[in-house]
């Protein structure tokens, strides 16, 4: 089981550009965001008017018995609050709706970015901890693209204008507050860093638990068979543990802060009650004043209030975004040349030239020095022990991995200098391990070629052998295959890989060890497609049995770092070596 690479972990700390790029994300939404922020600062406004309104009331309407101006006073305060809820319906609404468009462009992107990482990057990472990657690591990326600027915005304003006014009032009352909120704002500061870091961890957590999730249910069939259902819950339970214990120490840490942040909005709401109370006892203020003060300290804790949530969303959403980001800096291995050239009426001539390969530059060799030429339209058998190298051989062609030295060749250009659509739409690959999706057959069939047309997918579904099969279904083509292609049987599933093969005809194919998994008769069955599909393409098979390859134009038989043998059947057998045993031990030495 590929477990995560440590160095791809790391690159997930560093928060440095992290903002710019999640800024980024709001140019294609701009006209949204200013929206959104407009109906931020009317928000703000009336907030600040309110208790500039009933100052007023307190010092002129009510002494003077201003009745009609405090009415005509009081409807302009009832249309600023109608104006103010059809603000926060559109901040609640827009503002929700863009934080979720961004959170999906952010997902098209690094889905598409992964399919552009290599084959290396996925056999270095557990398909559970990328998924957590493209899904939960982005769920508070709504929240805080949403939030985020607007509460951060609203703070700014209030605080502005709140300070503004209070100054005008009572300067020396203000200077308290203006004491107070700095310290607030240095608190939340220095608790935001320490968030930051266990959100991170948490996260970490909830991909593990994801893996284990993908891993168990990708394998109940093998759990169960081996009665270790115990043993999975186990497994689970031993994640889900590590989860919560990650969790609680967030939520630690999570109450320390609003439990601090609390305590100095308390503070500050009592120095200016004793500050107020101080310049009423010297005749400095009256209680009118100290009354509107105390109404524009709950108008400066409303967004301080909003700079603690912006924290708290910060911290989880730009925690997800750097474990975003950290995939969308992994570069591709395998990528095409700033030069490649088109790869245009193939032909089928492949050439390795002092090929060598290993899959880290640490572990040892697995092909060293292989030289070998297969004609257009030649059927190149391999075969040899398992881990001899003949699956990497084949993925060497399509740039599955780079060679590490020497170099492969298709129709004379290497196949680092072509364009890489290209060469991997000239090659049909058939596995022994046949992958389906859970969609229609005709889905998995048209995957060979998306745009064929219903009579090319049925005529390719003939030519394997698979149409009278797909007929007698319940829904025909619409039959859903399930998940890995569960609903249909190990012949069936073959057969469907091969008519997708057979749609997107390419000049070459590779076979490996496409039927060792199949009973012989259905064995036979998909022979005869394999030998219609092979007929005018450069054809290189993998196989464990013998008969499937003894009229193949050359074997080769591969052993640790190369090639041992070369030949026909007849040859080889004549040559008493290696595949003369194996030959021997089929029953096809005569």
């Amino acid at each position: 089981m590929a477990q995560t690479n440590p160095a791809f972990e790391e690159k997930a700390a560093p928060a440095r550009g992290s903002i710019r790029e999640f800024a980024g994300y709001y140019r294609p939404h701009l006209r949204l965001f200013l929206l959104d922020l407009c109906c931020a600062l009317v928000i703000s406004l009336v907030d600040i008017f309110f208790p500039v309104f009933t100052r007023r009331v307190l010092y002129d309407y009510i002494p003077h018995q201003m009745m009609r101006t405090f009415a005509l006073m009081a409807a302009l305060m009832l249309v600023m609050f109608l104006i103010r809820t059809a603000a926060q319906w559109f901040v609640t609404y827009l503002g929700h709706v863009m934080g979720v468009r961004i959170e999906a462009d952010m997902r098209a992107d690094i889905f598409a970015h992964m399919q552009k990482l290599g084959f290396s990057f996925y056999d270095k990472n557990r398909t559970g901890l990328l998924m957590s990657r493209v899904t939960t690591d982005l769920f508070e990326i709504t929240e805080l693209a949403h939030h985020g600027p607007e509460d951060l915005f609203i703070s700014f304003v209030t605080l502005t204008g709140a300070f503004i006014v209070l100054w005008s009032i009572q300067w020396k009352l203000a200077l308290v507050l203006m004491v107070c909120v700095p310290l607030i704002v240095i608190f939340v500061a220095l608790r935001r860093s320490r968030m930051m870091r266990i959100s991170r961890e948490v996260k970490a957590r909830t991909a593990g638990i994801n893996a284990e999730i993908e891993s168990s249910i990708s394998g109940i069939r093998v759990a169960k068979a081996f009665g270790n259902e115990r043993a999975e819950i186990k497994k689970f339970t031993h994640a889900t543990d590590r989860y919560v214990e990650a969790k609680s120490g967030y939520y630690k840490v999570m109450a320390d802060f609003h439990s601090g942040t609390e305590l100095f909005m308390n503070l500050m709401s009592l120095s200016v009650i004793c500050a107020g109370c101080y310049l009423i006892m010297k005749e400095q203020m009256d209680v009118a004043t100290l009354v509107t003060f105390n109404m524009y300290v709950a108008s400066v804790q409303s967004p301080i209030r909003k700079l603690t949530q912006f924290t708290e969303q910060f911290t989880q959403g730009m925690a997800g975004f750097q474990r975003f980001r950290a995939i969308m800096h992994e570069q591709p291995d395998i990528a095409d040349s700033p030069d490649a050239k088109p790869l245009e009426n193939v032909r089928g001539e492949i050439e390795f030239r002092d090929v060598t390969f290993t899959y880290d530059s640490e572990k040892e060799t697995v092909l060293e020095g292989v030289n070998l030429h297969i004609r257009p339209g030649e059927m190149l058998a391999l075969v040899g022990p398992s881990g001899g190298g003949k699956s990497t051989l084949c993925q060497l062609i399509p740039r599955f991995y780079e060679v590490t030295g020497g170099s492969v060749t298709v129709d004379g250009q290497d196949v680092r200098d072509v364009r890489l659509a290209d060469l991997r739409n000239s090659i049909g690959i058939v596995q022994q391990d046949v992958f389906l999706f859970a969609g229609t057959i005709l889905e998995n069939i048209r995957y060979g070629r998306p745009g064929a047309t219903m009579d090319e997918v049925i005529e390719a579904a003939k030519q394997a052998e698979i149409h009278e099969d797909i007929m007698r279904m319940p829904n025909g083509y619409d039959t859903i295959a399930g998940e890995r292609g569960i609903m249909l049987s190990g012949g069936q599933k073959q057969r469907v890989s091969i008519a997708r093969i057979f749609l997107k005809n390419p000049r070459v194919l590779i076979l490996d060890e496409a039927t060792s998994a199949l009973d012989t008769v259905t064995e036979r069955r998909i022979q005869a497609a394999f030998d219609r599909l092979a007929k005018g393409r450069t054809t290189l098979v993998i196989a464990h049995r013998l008969s499937t390859i003894k009229n193949a134009d050359e074997i080769i038989v591969i052993g640790e770092h190369g090639i041992l043998e070369r030949g026909t059947h007849a040859q080889l057998v004549e040559l008493g070596g290696v595949y003369a045993g194996l030959a021997h031990g089929a029953g096809l030495t005569e």
